[in-house]
């Protein structure tokens, strides 16, 4: 083997540890079972809706991100009897976001931080994600995730049945291309600022063909190639100002239609939509009910930031005063509301969604 020169090769490197092959990992936590017809229903069902071929709504609804499993699995065993009783209008689906992206520093997920004490073990945390992933699934509930890092798809996509590119990775061209290979359907969040053509843009590039540098199964270093993503579709979670509005709506469809894709939006009840607020999600859902009875055809889905309690809360340097139930990261609503306001919203839009499939 070549002799490195330290000066500079890997000068900021102080050290790495090998992760098992996603080949290993696959095998270790195997997709079977109810878990796999969970994940493929998911995937069938999601298609369907963006294909217009099921008149009902997509919902995204759990925690900001996931920090404790055994929560993660109470709040998905509350959620799924809900997702049953409101099936003829919701295609629910739990929210299960391993990886934080940060505007500068901070927690960075379960993957990345799983014992939330600054230790970055990594090996563990993929190897949790995948287990708790494979339980929802078990539970009978379709999983969506935010796609973050470049590589850990190849250990977890298996299990997802939508993935979201978020607002500081949408403009990214290499998350483009990594989105262009992904199996499940794809939203794209417009950018932190709010900008529109960002997501518009991204959905014309994930939609071709590229090709770009990860990992086999294997392990081993390749070339992918792809076919692009035919799911593509925008996630307007606002930015400087809310764009849930029927005016931004509208702007969307419109310059959707200019790049000649198909009018798939999401609209994101959180982030700038919610101006940071948890409490205001419940208005945009409101709203977003309005526009549906009005005869909104091009929403197809909503997000929802939610967890076993209301709030949110900073990591403690004394972890067991972490309060149970409650996000480390945005604040979410909790589940007595989450329940009320998507029972609500199911009501108030059933006629419409019929109205969609005359």
């Amino acid at each position: 083997m070549t002799k490195r020169i330290k000066e500079i090769d890997n000068l900021h490197i102080m050290g790495y540890q090998e992760l098992p092959t996603p080949g290993a990992l696959k095998d270790a936590y195997a997709l079977k079972g109810d878990a796999l017809k969970t994940v493929k229903r998911g995937h069938r069902q999601v298609k369907s809706i963006l294909n217009r071929d099921d008149p009902r709504l997509i919902v995204v609804v759990g925690p900001c991100s996931i920090h404790n499993p055994q929560e993660a699995i109470e709040y998905a065993k509350l959620l799924k009897p809900l997702a049953d009783e409101l099936a003829e209008d919701l295609l629910i689906l739990m929210r299960v976001y391993f990886e934080k992206p940060r505007t500068s520093i901070g927690w960075e997920g379960l993957i990345y931080d799983p014992h939330l004490d600054g230790s970055h073990r990594i090996d563990h945390g993929i190897r949790i994600g995948r287990k708790l992933m494979l339980d929802i699934a078990e539970i009978g509930l379709p999983i969506a995730i935010e796609a973050l890092d470049l590589i850990s798809p190849q250990y977890l996509q298996d299990l997802v049945s939508w993935t979201a590119i978020g607002a500081r990775t949408t403009e990214s061209p290499t998350h483009r291309k990594l989105a262009s290979g992904i199996s499940s359907a794809i939203g794209f969040k417009n950018n932190v600022d709010g900008e529109l053509m960002v997501a518009i843009n991204a959905i014309r590039s994930a939609s071709a063909n590229h090709s770009f540098i990860s990992i086999t199964e294997e392990g081993k270093v390749a070339v992918f190639r792809t076919e692009g993503n035919p799911h593509c579709h925008v996630i307007l979670r606002g930015g400087k100002s809310p764009n849930f509005d029927r005016e931004s709506v509208k702007r969307c469809e419109e310059e959707l239609s200019k790049a000649g894709h198909g009018g798939n939006i999401m609209i994101d009840c959180s982030h700038g939509n919610s101006q940071k607020n948890h409490e205001k999600q419940i208005e945009v859902l409101k709203d977003v009910a309005k526009q549906l009875q009005e005869g909104n055809k091009s929403i197809i889905g909503i997000m929802i930031e939610s967890n076993l309690e209301e709030g949110n809360q900073p990591i403690p340097d004394d972890l067991e005063e972490i309060r149970p139930g409650v996000s480390i990261t945005d604040a979410c609503i909790g589940w007595e509301t989450t329940e009320t306001v998507l029972r609500a919203f199911a009501k108030e839009i059933n006629v419409a969604l019929k109205a969609r499939s005359t």
